[in-house]
This record gives C-alpha cells, sequence and structure tokens, in this order.
C-alpha cells in the first residue's frame, strides 16, 4: 500500500477540520427539509451555503447563523421547492453543499452559479447607461463581428445595465483572444453603451477566472458610480443600528420575500467586508424579515454615519435592482446564428424594453428568460406581448405566469393576528438575542 507523505497526511487533517459538515434532513419538519452546516471557521462559510441552496433551486423559508465569535459556526435553514414542498432530491442538494462547500475549503474560489461549462469561452463585462433597445444593439453588434453568445446574465437598475456575456468565434468555436480582435469588439460596444470613460467598463478576460455570476453582476453595478442614482425611492426597509455592549452592527431587512433574497443580502455585506456572526431569517407568506449581527473583517463595528448609510443604501439597491420588472418570457427554441439579435430586435421594433435577461444555451437549445416593459418602464400592452409571441413563434416564447409561491405556515398565519409586519423585527431581535444568552455571550435576553 502506498504511503502518503507526512505534509499531505497533515494538508488532508487541515482541510478536513475545516471543511464544513453538512446535515440534510427531511424527517425533522413537518413543512420543510432541515440544512444544517457546521463549521470551524466563519469567513465565507455562510456565503457559500446560500449560493448553493439558491442555485439549487430551493427557496429559504427561515433559519438562524449561531457562532461563539470565532471557534464554530452553524447555520440552519428550513427549505422547500418552489411549490413550498419539502425537498425531493434530498441526495442531490447534500452533495451539492458539500461540492461547495469542500471546494472552498480547498482554495477555490465560490463556485459560479449552475449553467453550461464556461470553459473555452471569452466573457466580456459590460456596464453602462441603460435605453430602450441596448441589449439588441449589443446583440447585433456580436452578431455583426461573428461572436457567438452562448451564455450571458443581464440587470438593470437605476438607469445603468450591467451584463455578463460569454461568447467564442462564430467559425471556429474556440476563444476570442486575437488582440486586433478584442480591441474592435471593445471599440464597437464602448460606442453602443455610449457611457463615457467613466460610465462604461468593457473588459474582455480568459472565463475559467470567473466566479459566481449573479455576484460579480452585483460588483459591477456596487462599483460603477452613477448607478441607482435616478433610481426609484426604495420600497425595501433596512435599518442599521449598535450594539456596543457586544461590539456589534445590527442589520435588519423588511421586505417583500422572493427567490434569491437571502443570497443577495448575503452577497452584498461579504462584498462590503462584513462578516455575520448571529442573524435569523423568517417568511411570513410572501414578506421576508431578516436580521444580522456583523462585524467588519477586523472586529470593529461600523464606526460612522458615512458608513451606516452606504450599508443601508448597498444593501436596498441590491435587494432591488434584481426584482423582476415587467412581463416574463421564456425562449425555447434551437440555437441558431443570430438568434439573440433576431428575438431582441422584434422586442426593439414592437418597443418593449428588455429589464432583465438570462442566456443559457444547452446542447443544441437555446432557454432564455426576459422581463420585459414598454419603453417608458410600465406594464407591456398584452396585445403587443401577443403580437411579439405570435412572430417569434407560439411553440417557442411563452409568458411564465407562475409566480413566487405565497406560503403561509399556520405558525405564521397565528403570529400575524391581523396586525402589520412591523413587529416582526423585534421578535426576530429577541430570538437572536435567546440564542446568545443561551450559548453564554450576554448575560440576559430581556
Amino acid at each position: 500500500m502506498e504511503r502518503c507523505h507526512p505534509s499531505e497526511v497533515y494538508e488532508l487533517f487541515v482541510r478536513h477540520m475545516n471543511t464544513p459538515r453538512v446535515v440534510v434532513d427531511s424527517g425533522v419538519c413537518a413543512t420543510a427539509t432541515l440544512v444544517q452546516v457546521h463549521s470551524a471557521r466563519k469567513h465565507g462559510v455562510l456565503l457559500e451555503a446560500v449560493a448553493a441552496l439558491s442555485e439549487h433551486g430551493v427557496c429559504v423559508r427561515k433559519g438562524y447563523i449561531s457562532s461563539d465569535d470565532g471557534r464554530w459556526f452553524m447555520d440552519v435553514f428550513h427549505v422547500t421547492d418552489a411549490a413550498g414542498r419539502k425537498v425531493a432530491d434530498a441526495d442531490a442538494l447534500l452533495a451539492r453543499l458539500e461540492s461547495s462547500l469542500s471546494a472552498t475549503a480547498a482554495g477555490d474560489a465560490l463556485p459560479r452559479a449552475a449553467g453550461p461549462s464556461v470553459e473555452g469561452l471569452t466573457l466580456l463585462e459590460l456596464v453602462g447607461a441603460d435605453r430602450p433597445g441596448l441589449l439588441s444593439e449589443v446583440f447585433a453588434v456580436l452578431h455583426d463581428l461573428r461572436c457567438n453568445t452562448v451564455e450571458a446574465r443581464a440587470w438593470t437598475h437605476g438607469g445603468r445595465v450591467a451584463a455578463l456575456v460569454f461568447v467564442r468565434d462564430e467559425e471556429t468555436g474556440a476563444p476570442i483572444d486575437d488582440a486586433a480582435r478584442v480591441r474592435r469588439i471593445e471599440s464597437r460596444l464602448r460606442h453602443v453603451l455610449r457611457g463615457g470613460a467613466r460610465g462604461v467598463r468593457t473588459v474582455l478576460s480568459d472565463s475559467s477566472a470567473v466566479g459566481n455570476l449573479d455576484r460579480r453582476l452585483h460588483q459591477l453595478l456596487n462599483e460603477d458610480e452613477e448607478a441607482d442614482s435616478r433610481a426609484a425611492a426604495p420600497t425595501t426597509a433596512v435599518a442599521v443600528q449598535d450594539w456596543g455592549e457586544r461590539g456589534y452592527s445590527v442589520v435588519t431587512v423588511s421586505c417583500r420575500d422572493r427567490p434569491k433574497l437571502l443570497f443577495d443580502v448575503v452577497c452584498t455585506l461579504a462584498d462590503l467586508d462584513y462578516v455575520v456572526y448571529h442573524g435569523t431569517f423568517d417568511t411570513d407568506g410572501d414578506h421576508a424579515q431578516q436580521e444580522f449581527y456583523i462585524r467588519r473583517s477586523d472586529g470593529r463595528a461600523i464606526s460612522s454615519e458615512d458608513e451606516r448609510q452606504r450599508v443601508i443604501r448597498c444593501l436596498q439597491a441590491a435587494i432591488e435592482r434584481r426584482a423582476s420588472e415587467g412581463v416574463r418570457l421564456e425562449l425555447r427554441i434551437s440555437d441558431r446564428r443570430g438568434l439573440l439579435a433576431y428575438v431582441t430586435r422584434v422586442f426593439r421594433e414592437n418597443s418593449l424594453s428588455v429589464t432583465h435577461a438570462e442566456i443559457t444555451t444547452r446542447g443544441d437549445m437555446a432557454i432564455n428568460v426576459f422581463h420585459v416593459t414598454d419603453v417608458a418602464g410600465r406594464p407591456a400592452d398584452p396585445k403587443t406581448i401577443d403580437d411579439v409571441i405570435q412572430r417569434i413563434g407560439t411553440e417557442s416564447l411563452r409568458v411564465d405566469e407562475e409566480l413566487w409561491p405565497r406560503l403561509c405556515s399556520a405558525e405564521g398565519d397565528a403570529s400575524r393576528g391581523g396586525g402589520s409586519g412591523g413587529g416582526g423585527l423585534f421578535s426576530l431581535g429577541s430570538l437572536v438575542k435567546k440564542n446568545l444568552f443561551s450559548l453564554g455571550l450576554i448575560r440576559s435576553c430581556s
């Protein structure tokens, strides 16, 4: 039997100790699947777990985070499928979580969003001023330059657009790495985006270095100085307070529930360089309430009013920029040259503006999702939507009317008692303090 070198044994031991332990149990709770993540390290584990859950397509209904401020962490999630049932493929969910957390324990980056492999593709990062028909022009330029778009994500918010577009050479299928061609693509796209040197950024790079796509879109818009300047008044309630006795800053969020909400909040806190030590999150019908006890990565709490306002502003923007605006159209069709340029041109010719887009290619099939409004950002005319569907093909394009489930547990209905949700944040805070009291971290939970 071949023996491992002592250094290899030690490395495996350290990796084992640092790899979070995951438990997925569908028998504990009558209405949800329970997911527990135990870890000896705190940095990044929560984000990794939440990312894996969101990419598996499960809905986090409630949960909590506890730690002893350094030696161990435990994250607990109550999750369901999109219809509000227990997760049917618990083994697959466990495998995804273990794979994601083990990869990060080995030093890999946060895994990118689920989808086709991006190996052998070239990534374009686009940021600029949004306007009706912009994505149509972008895809038309790429088509004209013989770039095949394999996958793409695009968000618009506050008059700005951020997009990640994975392309390859249309003829050879190879990455686009010729310097002269790269400069030509950049020049054409900069002209289309019309954002000026400060307001637009186009970067071509090897796609193997990209991490989670949603996280990167958040980062692009957070880094954009003009993003959110024209956004509507936020509807998300975010508060940041100090708990000086324990050296925490307490972040509370109250808003409508939707897919990937928890990921957007946790991702934003991580990118702002905060560590979540304790927290609770809960949903009641279509309403979500979250509370997190955080410190900066250097161990300090938020120290200024400017910093507090920045956290509030970034969280509100992160939550609201993903909120789906407009009619959701789903396109499933055999992929062909110029497909995206054609479809988005049809939208533009019918005065529809794309607010969100998710482009995916699986084999020879294009599976695309678009959220569209009229050019003024108002709900699109149903007759216009019908005309577009007829033109593109009723067998390929359809309106997706599936709604995010509004699930009310008996416990949630009883606790609501006909009142408003405003008192929920207080009850969540009480739960956190009870957890801290039971851990011996505070003297009283009153």
